[in-house]
């Protein structure tokens, strides 16, 4: 037992772990600790592949957030640790906030939206670790978890010991995630990450906007939302390969790299041609015409000519069969080099009739289109709903809400909102007691001193 292999079975054996069919370096580990989650219904078990599976979440704002949240709803159980009197920072975040309506007076007028948008199947503790107590909280849930997830500044949490060499010396199987802006190294890694910026600083604002225009943000935070789910995709890659090792692992995720893998074939163009890039296109395309958004009558739609046969298609529908033979449009190519003057044929075309007249033509011609909707009309969308994705839910502060609800269907499971957002602190009792067997008197200490909320 003196290799480090044996050393680290050791410590293993030493904290609950125990070897799976025949010796450990041939079966791998469990945790035992990690299996004595609350009992869940065993058909609940059957269907989520992370039932079983607990996750400390000490992250806010988005990028982490939506990553937990995407764990959590594949079943595990998620610990959201939040500022006693704050929460999280997104829940000040308001208007648009669901309005309290249980006659409790809270220091918030309702739950921010933002806040709702991305921590449902998630339990709230409310806890300060500026202190040795709250520090020793956390060690202890820790000892009790699979994953923790983290987005602070690389190397602020090792002043409260409760950074990765820490934590997984407590915990060998932890798998410790942290989400920053820049990553752990490189000469960036000091600074504050925010999803705007990183746009920015990676290409895709400078690709964003109209072709004569200036450079734009993408509608939602685009980059924190890769970066969730990223880290999402790599937590479940290393809670796989613990199967084998009972080991846990340290997942660097950072906005900028995953920003730069998200250019795709952008980026490649650029590596492939050594150019510089062809800028802004709005909502056209670089390389294919017709392929692109459209004035109608009354709003716009998006149609795509985006091969010959489709392009003679919409020709056909817009009752200008002539442009399938015209000279300049013949090709691709073609259509390409005189995109400005076949644009404008279209959309000249396009206004004569309204955008719901338009879908009618369309409907059935195998042709690419689309209307251009704003938020509402995605929300009470009729495909949106018949693949259920609003899922209505009872909060227990805002009574009835509507939610967006887990977007990826399996055949034998069923990811969906068992829980909504908590209230601040709404699980600290629960947590302390059923976790780390704090009794009553020990619980109203600890709020007494400000530790927990």
């Amino acid at each position: 037992m003196n290799s480090p292999f044996g050393l680290c079975c050791a410590r293993l054996a030493t904290r609950g772990w125990r070897p799976v069919g025949g010796s450990a370096a041939a079966r791998g580990w469990t945790r035992g600790i990690a299996r004595a989650a609350p009992a869940v219904d065993k058909k609940l078990v059957e269907k989520l592949p992370l039932a079983g599976i607990r996750v400390l979440d000490m992250t806010r704002v988005l990028a982490g957030p939506y990553c937990t949240q995407i764990l959590g709803d594949l079943g595990a159980e998620i610990i959201k640790i939040e500022h006693p009197t704050r929460g999280d920072d997104t829940r000040s975040w308001g208007p648009p906030d669901a309005p309290y309506i249980d006659g409790v007076e809270r220091q918030f007028p309702g739950e921010s939206a933002y806040y709702l948008s991305v921590n449902r199947n998630k339990k709230s503790l409310g806890l300060s670790f500026n202190n040795p107590t709250g520090i020793d909280i956390i060690h202890k849930l820790v000892q009790k978890c699979d994953v923790l997830v983290e987005n602070y500044l690389p190397g602020s949490l090792a002043k409260y010991s409760l950074d990765y060499a820490t934590l997984s010396a407590l915990n060998p199987s932890l798998i410790y995630a942290s989400v920053t802006g820049y990553g752990q190294t490189g000469p960036y890694s000091n600074r504050a990450g925010y999803d705007v910026m990183v746009e920015a600083e990676m290409g895709l604002m400078h690709i964003t906007g109209e072709r004569d225009g200036p450079p734009v943000k993408v509608g939602v935070a685009v980059t924190d939302l890769t970066t969730g789910m990223y880290t999402a995709i790599g937590t479940l890659a290393a809670l796989y390969s613990r199967r084998d090792t009972g080991l846990g692992q340290w997942i660097d995720a950072s906005l900028s790299d995953c920003q730069v893998a998200s250019l795709a074939n952008i980026a490649s163009s650029g590596l492939v041609s050594g150019k510089k890039d062809s800028g802004r296109w709005g909502t056209a395309h670089a390389s294919v015409v017709p392929y692109r958004a459209y004035k109608t009558g009354d709003t716009n739609i998006a149609v795509g000519g985006c091969n010959d046969k489709l392009y003679g298609i919409l020709c056909d529908k817009l009752g200008a069969p002539e442009w399938k033979t015209d000279a300049r449009f013949v090709t691709n190519a073609l259509r390409v080099q005189n995109r400005d003057t076949l644009d404008r044929l279209v959309e000249d075309r396009l206004k004569t009739k309204t955008t719901a007249e338009w879908l009618a033509v369309f409907d059935g011609s195998g042709m690419p289109y689309a209307a251009v909707n704003d938020i509402q009309g995605t929300l009470n969308h009729e495909h949106v709903l018949a693949r259920n994705m609003i899922e209505n839910i009872t909060h227990p502060a805002c009574g009835p809400m509507k939610l967006v609800n887990h977007p990826v269907k399996y055949s034998r499971a069923e990811p969906k909102i068992r829980s909504p957002p908590p209230l601040l602190g709404q699980h600290t009792d629960e947590v302390l007691r059923e976790l780390l067997d704090y009794d009553e008197e020990g619980i109203r200490g600890l709020r007494e001193g400000g530790t927990v909320a």
